[in-house]
């Protein structure tokens, strides 16, 4: 019986993606195939597959709690819909949030939507050593250092770095945002990692030194 939400049976699983060999289809834990998927489930991977022509482990790995690839659906696009900044800045965020999370997965991905939004592979390897010195804007910096802070240090954020955000003109729902983007990343980044997902061929780039570089946790590649 396939996976679904509205069965109170226990969902079946195969781990095999079709047209991906082992290295590449197998996570540590059971997920529902695209072939098995139907109900709510079958939406959301439907979805997935609109957008980058495949089901990405980063969305399959969440089918091991068969209710929550629907209410994750749900949450993203909430946040995404009503994000008060801009893509570039999301997508900014995100990346310096996965190099400090050790994300192979989130780095490969968010390096290919940088460089699709027209940032170069030499600015995005000046980010990824150290935002300050990559000739981004003084406002960028201090939107990443806040983002950074969230990411390794939580704890320590002040009215010192709000204060320094609203002086370069970011709003309070600017800065919840900036934060919400970076903790959000925080969570999905460790599931992804703790359920042994790793990005697809389709999102590593074909210069092998710069698809190294965004390799900033675990391999490409399953033993």
């Amino acid at each position: 019986m396939a996976g679904t939400l509205d069965s109170p049976a226990p969902p079946s699983y195969r781990q095999g993606i079709p047209g991906l060999g082992k290295a590449e289809g197998q996570m540590f834990l059971q997920t529902v195939a695209e072939e098995d998927a139907t109900g709510a489930i079958a939406e959301v991977y439907r979805k997935e597959k609109a957008g980058a022509g495949f089901v990405p482990e980063a969305a399959r790995c969440l089918s091991t709690r068969p209710d929550m690839p629907p209410l994750f659906d749900a949450f993203f696009d909430g946040i995404k819909a009503n994000f008060s900044l801009s893509g570039r800045e999301w997508c900014l965020i995100t990346f310096v949030a996965a190099a400090h999370l050790r994300s192979t997965y989130c780095s490969q991905v968010y390096s290919k939507r940088l460089l699709a939004l027209g940032e170069s592979k030499e600015t995005l390897l000046a980010i990824q050593r150290n935002y300050r010195t990559a000739g981004l804007s003084d406002k960028d910096m201090a939107m990443l250092a806040y983002a950074e802070k969230v990411t390794v240090a939580a704890d320590q954020v002040t009215h010192t770095d709000i204060d320094r955000l609203r002086a370069f003109g970011f709003t309070d729902r600017n800065i919840f945002d900036i934060a919400l983007c970076a903790a959000f990343r925080c969570m999905l980044s460790k599931l992804v990692d703790a359920t042994g997902a790793v990005p697809e061929p389709a999102f590593h780039d074909s210069d092998e030194a710069f698809r190294a570089a965004m390799t900033v946790g675990r391999s490409l590649a399953r033993g």
